[in-house]
């Protein structure tokens, strides 16, 4: 019988891959497409960029947690149901309907139905598979989300060379059919284990169903204006108001949730120190990943003349080594515990980073070996670090639970943005660039810095997560 529990479920796994792997395809792929786009629908590129990229990335961001709210509120397997068929639904119409009002309402219904799937596809990692395969089954999670971003423009440029822009949207449909085929399909979730707090009384609860509070919508709205504004503000220079008007959204909404019967965001949570020190790591390392992949081509540009191929062809050995690294850290995770393999992690990307530093970048490829040994850090450390903070949540707060590191993720990567704003200009003095280069860099490292402290709130080998206080 151990043996097989050992075993991971793979048409159950498959179904969460592909579902969650299509919201990172495409906030990449559709970049391909604004040109074809532009003309075709004459019109300009800054209408397209707001309209397709930054409506779907903003309504993504907002919606994480109450989109995983509602999986714990409906179950896992039918908030995972309902995130593919909107998916679905916002893809075919802007197929049928090519136009940018159109376009544009279908990709916030695609944004919305990935936030309804993503934080359930990673609660289902929590909830329906055995704790002695979950470290395999996020690592190859990680691998396939950085696959599905790295793969997005050339996915992208490939169907539209050959079937036109539309088939962009198209193309998420059959992948979305055949995701709905294998969780249909999949064998039921495993019992919770004695001594699990008991689930939520829904439909996935045995027994008759204990009355509840209506679904949280006061404290999803005070939530969604403060990450709006906070987005916006942290975007662009001339909305810092906005910045300001979000942070100031922060205490209606706190104060609301704390009497809330039934609140989007539990506080609880954040007294559960693997679980905090874990969403810490994402939040940290998606600010140092997302910055190195926009500082180094700006770097680069500015002190020689190199081509977007050449600096494509650069990053991918970071993104490589983050896919080859990840699925080996969930088994190594499995068997030395998530502490260890993420120390080690963390020290290896803080060590890439110092050594991108310290390369002269005479020429882009100078970058590669920092990168390889940045991006094998990476991917050593988002698996175990993921899964422990899973781990470290009640069963009936594990979509909370997701929709909380999705959003501190994005909000990591967008901080790095804004850092970057601060810290780089326009100049092409290169003892200017190489300094603004070193200070940003700088900031990385101490990003990176405090994920390693981050780390040891992890569970060692053989522990299970300290429980908060009840």
């Amino acid at each position: 019988m151990a043996e097989a529990s050992s075993r991971v479920p793979v048409r159950l796994l498959a179904a969460i891959v592909l579902s969650a792997s299509l919201a990172p395809l495409n906030s990449t792929m559709v970049a391909v497409a604004l040109p074809e786009m532009a003309r075709d629908l004459q019109e300009g590129s800054g209408e397209l960029r707001q309209g397709l990229v930054t409506s779907y990335l903003l309504t993504n961001i907002v919606l994480q947690s109450p989109g995983g709210k509602l999986g714990d509120r409906l179950g896992h397997r039918r908030a995972l149901a309902l995130g593919q068929l909107v998916f679905a639904l916002g893809a075919a119409l802007a197929t049928v309907w090519p136009v940018l009002p159109v376009l544009t309402a279908s990709r916030v219904a695609m944004a919305a139905g990935a936030a309804i799937l993503a934080p359930s596809a990673t609660a289902m990692l929590r909830t329906e598979l055995p704790p002695e395969v979950r470290g395999r089954a996020f690592g190859a999670f990680g691998a396939m989300m950085g696959i599905a971003a790295g793969t997005g423009p050339k996915i992208g440029a490939l169907l539209v060379g050959h079937f036109g822009w539309t088939s962009i949207f198209l193309a998420n449909v059959p992948v979305l059919l055949l995701s709905a085929a294998l969780a249909r399909t999949a064998p039921p979730a495993p019992p919770a284990p004695a001594g699990a707090p008991p689930a939520a009384a829904g439909p996935s609860a045995t027994g008759p169903a204990a009355p509840r509070a209506r679904f949280d919508l006061l404290g999803s709205a005070l939530l969604g204006a403060s990450l709006m504004g906070l987005v916006l503000g942290l975007e662009n220079a001339h909305l810092r108001w906005a910045a300001a008007i979000g942070a100031l959204s922060l205490v209606p909404f706190v104060l609301w949730e704390r009497r809330a019967a039934d609140p989007v965001i539990d506080f609880s949570l954040f007294r559960r120190r693997t679980f905090v020190g874990g969403s810490l790591i994402i939040a940290l390392q998606n600010f140092a990943m997302y910055s190195v992949l926009f500082e180094l081509p700006q770097v680069a540009a500015r002190l020689s003349d190199v081509g977007p191929r050449d600096v494509g062809n650069t990053l991918v050995a970071m993104m490589a080594m983050m896919v080859v690294a990840s699925p080996l850290a969930g088994r190594a995770s499995e068997r030395f515990g998530a502490r260890a393999v993420a120390l080690i992690g963390c020290s290896l990307a803080l060590a890439g980073m110092v050594l991108l530093a310290a390369r002269p970048l005479a020429v882009i490829t100078d970058a590669v070996p920092a990168l390889l040994v940045l991006g094998a850090g990476l991917g050593l450390t988002s698996a175990p670090s993921q899964a422990a903070a899973m781990s470290d949540v009640p069963r009936d707060r594990s979509g909370m639970a997701a929709g909380i590191t999705s959003t501190m993720r994005y909000l990591g990567g967008i901080a790095g943005l804004t850092v970057l704003g601060l810290v780089l200009t326009e100049t092409r003095d290169r003892d200017v660039v190489l300094r603004e280069h070193t200070t940003a860099i700088t900031v990385f490292c101490a990003a990176l810095l405090l994920t390693i402290g981050c780390a040891l709130t992890l569970p060692g080998r053989g522990a299970a997560p300290a429980r908060a206080p009840r």
